[in-house]
């Protein structure tokens, strides 16, 4: 064997994934006063000492979600109010200050408004090595947001303001971007995860703030609108297998069938066309499962000629300027909260159980996994990074999944063996085609649903961690 490479928490093995997770192989920071926005990385910490000793939790992930109007009032605002009403959020009230921003991706630079909302600091459960930011948010045209993460090490040391994305669910006004280059020397930003750089070490990250700022056009009362921020942190062990769990559900969800691969060679600005579309084809699915969908206006700027146009929709609006891909995680979240009366997160499952039980009370989940073809009986393909959709369970307990890596919409239900398909989605470490050790997902997955779920379904997302 060829010397294993970095874990899943390294920079270098998460932007493989990354990288990847977009196609299946057979496809073919700113300050606390004033925003500096520039993408510059921050100082290396000075902090000296031994990380503190570090036990794993029993339950390896944490989630934890600001969206109440009870939430909203414990952050810290600066500029912001909480918005009243059936459904509340963050908006600007009277702006903190102005700042220039200069768009990386088009050279342009435009001035803004903005206001600052940070959150209390919430220590975590479970002391982690990767946090990954999620949002919801409304963002008319002439406003943006940007998310921010701030930690303590496990040995009191402390992070900077890590920007985990600048979002617009437009494009007219900036490009959506995550930042690169973020490093204290301790921990780094890849895309859409922050991670330690060195998990050996017994470093963790113990809690952490988020920040968000809001920022409309000088002179106008736009605001976006937040209706949720919040992160999962987790500490998944290193594992090339995971335990089996027991088969408790048999049900199938009526879930819309795309295939990304009906789309090659469209628009191939937004990542290469339809062979790089796992993720927004995934997530239009689940969009459409909750019957939301665009309008025919939204649709207009696509080619007529185009069969499902929503799926070309997805893409672009989900796109990364800076990853230069529609695979970025809290963007796919974000893209479906600006449907009406949506809810998204993106976290970590722990088990098929924690499948099983929110597609029992109707809800699919979007997950991220990696295989070789002969892993995955039927696939029929290999991949480093793929999202499909899992929509169900048969008798025998093995999975139903849409998987748009499929010739065709109408080839898109697969059916999975068990066993096969939990190892994949939750291990930390494979080998790959060459025989080198590479990073698996861990259990990563999207979570969509609607603003008044059922009593079932607000049942199994507690029971999973997400409120």
């Amino acid at each position: 064997m060829n010397s294993p490479a970095a874990s899943w928490n390294s920079p270098a093995s998460r932007r493989t994934v990354l990288a990847t997770a977009l196609a299946a192989a057979g496809a073919g920071a700113l300050s606390a006063a004033a925003p500096a926005l520039a993408a510059a990385p921050a100082a290396p910490s000075t902090r000296s000492g031994a990380p503190a000793a570090h036990h794993r939790a029993a339950t390896p992930v944490d989630n934890r979600f600001w969206s109440s109007a009870t939430d909203w009032r414990g952050g810290t605002a600066n500029g912001t109010k909480v918005l009243s009403g059936s459904r509340s959020g963050l908006v600007i009230a009277t702006p903190a200050g102005s700042t220039d921003y200069t768009d990386p991706h088009t050279g342009r630079t435009s001035s803004w408004e903005y206001a600052t909302w940070t959150s209390p600091v919430h220590r975590s459960k479970v002391p982690a090595t990767e946090a990954i930011v999620s949002w919801n948010a409304d963002t008319p045209d002439g406003t943006w947001i940007q998310t921010e993460l701030r930690g303590t090490y496990s040995d009191g040391g402390t992070t900077p303001w890590y920007v985990m994305g600048r979002w617009a669910s437009g494009d007219g006004d900036i490009r959506r971007t995550s930042v690169d280059d973020q490093s204290d020397d301790r921990s780094s930003v890849w895309t859409d995860t922050f991670a330690v750089d060195d998990p050996a070490s017994g470093l963790r990250l113990a809690s952490y703030q988020l920040r968000l700022t809001l920022h409309r056009k000088p002179g106008t009362t736009l605001t976006p609108t937040v209706r949720r921020v919040g992160a999962m942190a987790s500490d998944i062990p290193d594992r090339f297998t995971v335990p089996a769990a027991a088969h408790q559900v048999a049900r199938e969800l009526n879930v819309p069938r795309y295939s990304q691969n009906t789309h090659v060679g469209q628009y191939p600005e937004y990542d290469n066309g339809g062979e790089a579309w796992c993720s927004p084809t995934s997530s239009q699915m689940i969009i459409e499962y909750w019957g939301r969908k665009p309008t025919a206006d939204d649709l207009a700027w696509v080619n007529p000629a185009f069969a499902d146009p929503q799926v070309c929709h997805a893409a672009r609006y989900t796109f990364d300027h800076q990853y230069d891909g529609c695979g970025n995680w809290p963007f796919n979240a974000a893209y479906a909260t600006t449907y009406k009366d949506m809810n998204a997160v993106v976290t970590r499952l722990g088990s098929l159980t924690d499948v099983e039980r929110l597609i029992r009370a109707g809800i699919p989940v979007i997950t991220s996994q990696s295989f070789l073809a002969s892993e995955l009986t039927g696939a029929g393909y290999g991949t480093s990074g793929h999202l499909m959709t899992v929509i169900g369970f048969t008798a025998a307990g093995d999975v139903i999944a849409n998987d748009p890596a499929s010739p065709s919409n109408e080839a898109v239900r697969r059916i999975y063996k068990r066993r096969e398909w939990e190892n994949i989605w939750l291990r930390t470490k494979r080998y790959n085609a060459s025989g080198t050790v590479v990073s698996g997902t861990g259990g990563v997955c999207y979570l969509y649903w609607p603003v008044e779920p059922t009593s079932a379904q607000r049942k199994a997302l507690e029971a999973v961690g997400v409120r």
